[in-house]
Parts: structure tokens; C-alpha cells; sequence
């Protein structure tokens, strides 16, 4: 079957599953893992999408490979954020993605020096691959914070294209710097301490700074994770929401703070290791197809 009797086929499906029979708001359906030829790059279907679709809220497939349905727009302002790079129109994403951006800001807005939060990249008006940047950010569960304290909040769009973050990092992610505050600790304690959270990334000596300080119950350290480029922003996911099959999981955490592992990523950074052997040689895979998504993804781009 071509994809375009494709499409048709999951759009009768999606609108039958989302039908009650007593009328009633549409229940989330299970996601489709039926494979329909579709040889489209799913960036350049999804990337140029410039609205959400009609359907009900659902998170599909997996962080790094899938699509939004039913997602909501974050304001570009609020009384306590600024969506920044306005231009990109990613300032989407599930409902609950939404409220905790919302959130976290009106705690950041009670730190010293913070007015809130400058929010950079959520997803797409329905989510999938993006044309530029990120592998994952493709089901609205994924948010970048800025790491600049905002000291106003009626920035204009033009500077909202032009600024940057501040940078937090010093020897290429093994420390962090002078820009570096309680404050910031502060904030990413918060965010790692909501249950709807389930991992943030940022640069290895972020985390190893905050495993020296923190006192106390230091359980939401475990959700703090390591990760090459994040010393602009720290990067939030959200956990699949209960009652949502169609979202995919990723496997939790290894058990503890982590600390250990951090301190490993920072001594790799001052000391690296020598290259492995071999050289891979693999096939590059290239971009996503809309056939290696979610067939329901189809159905989304389309309707």
C-alpha cells in the first residue's frame, strides 16, 4: 500500500478510536506500530508544519523517534518566562510539558537576581523531527531552560533572536565558572524534585559541582545526567504521563546520585582516554523517514 492510502486508512482509524459512543471527550488510543511505505524525510514534513493538529493529547513513540498529537502552545509571554527564538515555532508541547515550564518559572522568579525564565526550545507544533538541531524534543515532553537569569521580561522578538545565553561552563565542560550560582542549583533541585520529571541533562561539571554541595536528601541528583553541549541550557524530559500508551518510555536512571559517573565523564574531559580501535566504519543512517516513525504519525502530519 502507498502512502497515501495509507494516510487515509490511519485517518479513519485515528477518528473511529477517538469517537465515543456516549459523545464523550475522546480517550487516548493505543499507538499504531503498523509500517506503511512512506519514504518522506520526516523533518521536512513535521518542520514545516506550522500548527497543532485537532486530536486528542498524546506523546507517540519515543523521545528521539515520534510525534505529538494534540499539543499546546507555551505563551510567548508570561508573567514569569519569555519564549525565546520565536522564529523556530517551537514553543509547543504536550499539556503537562506546558504547566511545568509555567511552573518551574514562577519558582525561578523567586530567586535572587531571576525574574523567571527565557524558555528556548520545547517541540514543534507536532512534535516529530526538527529541521535543524535535536534528535529528541519530537513528542512535547522535552524543554531547554536558559541558564541566563532573566533581569527583564519585555524583551522584544528581535532580541529574543539575537541574544544568547550565558555560558556556565569553563575547560570544556569540566568545570563550571564565575556565571555559575546558588541560584542555579537551586533551580535545577527544583525541576529534578517534580515527579513529572524524569531526567535533565547538562554539561558533566555542572553536575559534579552540585553532588559537592548538595546537603540533605540528595535523591534528585540522580535525575541530573551528564551530557555533551548542554553549558547554555539544561535540558528537562518529562516522563510519559500514566494512561498514555502511545508514549514510549526511557529505560529510568541507573540507581544512586550518579556522582561517581559524573566524575567519570570530567576525568575522560582532563584526561582522555586513548581512541578504541577499529574505526567503526559503520553506514551513516542518515535522516529519519516518516515510514521509521509511529504509523499514528502519519495520521498527525496529515490531519
Amino acid at each position: 500500500m502507498g502512502y497515501k492510502f495509507g494516510l487515509i486508512a490511519l485517518a479513519l482509524t485515528a477518528l473511529v478510536a477517538c469517537k465515543s459512543e456516549n459523545g464523550a471527550p475522546p480517550t487516548r488510543a493505543a499507538v499504531s506500530t503498523q509500517t506503511i511505505d512512506d519514504p518522506r524525510v520526516a523533518k521536512q514534513v513535521f518542520g514545516h508544519i506550522d500548527a497543532p493538529n485537532a486530536g486528542a493529547s498524546q506523546a507517540i513513540g519515543s523521545y528521539a523517534r515520534g510525534c505529538s498529537s494534540g499539543a499546546v502552545e507555551l505563551a510567548e509571554n508570561g508573567p514569569t518566562w519569555q519564549a525565546m527564538r520565536l522564529s523556530r515555532n517551537r514553543n509547543w508541547g504536550q499539556p503537562e510539558l506546558v504547566d511545568f515550564v509555567q511552573d518551574l518559572s514562577a519558582y525561578a522568579a523567586t530567586l535572587p537576581g531571576w525574574e523567571g525564565l527565557y524558555v528556548g526550545d520545547m517541540s514543534q507544533p507536532r512534535g516529530g523531527p526538527m529541521l535543524t538541531g535535536h534528535a529528541s524534543h519530537q513528542i512535547g515532553l522535552d524543554a531547554d531552560i536558559w541558564l541566563r537569569a532573566p533581569d527583564r521580561l519585555n524583551l522584544t522578538v528581535t532580541e529574543r533572536e539575537n541574544i544568547s545565553s550565558t555560558r556556565m561552563d569553563r575547560t570544556s565542560g569540566a568545570y563550571t565558572n564565575d556565571s555559575w550560582t546558588p541560584q542555579h542549583e537551586a533551580l535545577l533541585r527544583r525541576a529534578a524534585s517534580d515527579p513529572r520529571v524524569a531526567r535533565i541533562f547538562i554539561f558533566p561539571g555542572a553536575k559534579v559541582e552540585m553532588c559537592k554541595n548538595a546537603t540533605g536528601d540528595r535523591s534528585w541528583l540522580n535525575k541530573i545526567r551528564p551530557w555533551w553541549g548542554h553549558n547554555y541550557h539544561f535540558h528537562v524530559r518529562l516522563n510519559c504521563q500514566p494512561g498514555d500508551p502511545s508514549c514510549v518510555p526511557q529505560d529510568p536512571p541507573p540507581a544512586g546520585d550518579g556522582c561517581a559517573d559524573a566524575q567519570v565523564w570530567v576525568d575522560n574531559i582532563l584526561n582522555p582516554p586513548p581512541p578504541t580501535s577499529g574505526g567503526g566504519g559503520g553506514t551513516p543512517s542518515g535522516p529519519l523517514l516518516m515510514e521509521q516513525l509511529p504509523a499514528t504519525c502519519q495520521a498527525v502530519a496529515a490531519n
